[in-house]
């Protein structure tokens, strides 16, 4: 009876490793690297077995489970290990005891045209101030220009750390930096560190990647607040095991060191920030085409206020914007004011997503007190409506309370047939109409109120690819005498194309 059931045990074993062997000759897929995994973890339990339970000696005085078998079993079992080692490898994760290299990058080209302006939009567009203006008052000229060419790394070091490298250069003359940091995660409560250059937590569409937004470009509120977004700080990231909640907080320079890499000076103006987010209704059972999503936002900084020194590095406090295009300068903008000794900023998001149908809102007010003057009073913010014509959803990450990327039910698609005739897809369609407002302007500081409506289209290709066309009709009103004018109006058309892979 002994004999048969270690027989049994042994025949079992080879027909196991067997399969595994003709599994290796094939190329597997990651649940073949997980059942093999746990073939070795049951074998080897199988193979000590064995080697605890071996059979009494029979006629020749030898066991039947020999020193023989014993090794060509282990040889085998040391095969499939450096197999999965080498899989391991191949899949990118940090078993192979070095750092781990994903590549990344994006593509968009943009057009962009001003066929209505007033000459008071044409004053902000080049105002004295600005050098390279030789004659003031001339036209907003249309422009074909790449606004991102970005190509970036990222990846594990070992199993608890990582990092990311990501460069822009859409004007080759002053390449950009943008996410250079280094981190550690799986720390407790689902956290991750992150130490290096990365976005200030505050406004959804900042904190939305690029490739995902529905517009072109972000609005008014958003840039004027948290302009360009990246500084170098360090932050935590963290969510809750159930996904409902995500926050992300930290400590971040003032200084904007993305074209020279570095802050000099013995005053180190910097912000605290942090954002609350959470998702109570996400419909998981449809995939996540009904959700509910709310943010609360802050921020905390103490500029330089004096306009004075060597080192004040610009940190004084100035809100700018341009006016969701491209044109040469912001025409929303207080300059530098003197004598801001702290500024507060609190924002508040919202998402209602139903199937095809989308709302998102936001709105930031900012106080800012100065030292030997009145304080000051800004504030603005947004809402639109989108919808997929094709049936589509905006997806949403729940780990970073973010937007993520749209994935169409076909792809686009114009090719011959080889027996006739042309094969086609859609792709996914999407229509969107922004309100944009944003007040700069108070006390004896004249930034401008400005607001904006732009609709939008978006032609999905593939979830790598789309074209994104946008029309804004917006004016200026409050604004500082620049040439005599104080106030404009204008149309601006835009076209974006676009791939990341």
């Amino acid at each position: 009876m002994r004999f048969h059931f270690c027989l049994r045990g042994l025949i079992a074993l080879c027909m196991s490793l067997g399969a595994i062997g003709r599994l290796s000759a094939q190329q597997p897929t990651l649940e073949d690297y997980q059942r093999l995994q746990d073939v070795v973890v049951r074998q080897e339990a199988r193979l000590q077995q064995l080697e605890t339970n071996r059979l009494p000696p029979i006629d020749n005085g030898a066991s039947f489970y020999n020193v023989a078998t014993s090794a060509a079993v282990e040889s085998r079992l040391a095969e499939l290990e450096e197999y999965l080692y080498a899989k391991g490898s191949e899949k990118g994760s940090s078993a192979s005891g070095k750092p781990t290299i994903k590549w990344s990058g994006r593509i968009h080209a943009d057009y962009w045209g001003f066929p209505e302006h007033s000459s008071g939009i044409s004053d902000f567009e080049h105002p004295p101030t600005v050098p390279a203006a030789a004659i003031n008052g001339t036209d907003v000229e249309d422009r074909f220009a790449f606004r991102r060419i970005r190509l970036g790394m990222q990846g594990d070091i070992l199993d608890t750390m990582l990092y990311k490298l990501e460069f822009d250069v859409n004007n080759p003359g002053t390449p950009e930096y943008k996410d250079v940091y280094l981190g550690w995660k799986e720390l407790p409560f689902n956290q991750t560190v992150l130490l290096g250059s990365q976005k200030r937590p505050i406004g959804l569409d900042h904190l939305n990647s690029s490739r995902y937004n529905v517009f072109m470009e972000r609005p008014f509120v958003v840039e004027a607040f948290n302009e360009d977004a990246r500084r170098v700080g360090l932050a935590a990231y963290g969510y809750t095991a159930n996904e409902k909640y995500h926050w992300r907080y930290g400590v971040y320079s003032l200084e904007n060191t993305a074209t020279d890499g570095r802050f000099i000076g013995d005053s180190l103006q910097l912000s605290g920030n942090f954002r609350l987010s959470s998702s109570p209704w996400y419909d998981e059972s449809s995939g996540g085409r009904g959700y509910f999503h709310w943010a609360v936002s802050g921020m905390y900084a103490r500029p330089d206020g004096d306009n004075v020194g060597a080192d004040t590095n610009s940190n004084d406090g100035r809100f700018r914007t341009r006016v969701e295009a491209r044109p040469d300068s912001r025409w929303l903008n207080t300059g530098r004011i003197v004598g801001i000794s702290d500024y507060e900023i609190v924002g508040f998001e919202g998402i209602v997503n139903v199937g095809a149908f989308q709302v998102v809102g936001e709105y930031q007010s900012n106080w800012s007190q100065r030292e030997a003057a009145a304080d000051l009073h800004f504030h603005g913010g947004y809402v639109y409506l989108s919808y997929f014509l094709t049936g589509e959803h905006q997806p949403y990450t729940r780990t970073s309370g973010t937007l993520g990327r749209v994935k169409p039910f076909e792809n686009f698609f114009l090719v011959d047939r080889c027996c006739g005739g042309r094969g086609s897809g859609m792709g996914a369609w999407q229509l969107a109409a922004r309100y944009s407002y944003l007040d700069i302007s108070d006390e004896n500081v004249l930034g401008g109120e400005g607001t904006n409506f732009t609709a939008g289209l978006n032609w999905f290709w593939t979830p790598y690819s789309k074209v994104q066309l946008n029309y804004i009709n917006g004016n200026i009103t409050n604004h500082a005498d620049v040439n005599g004018s104080t106030a404009g109006n204008y149309q601006i058309i835009g076209t974006r194309f676009m791939v990341d892979f």
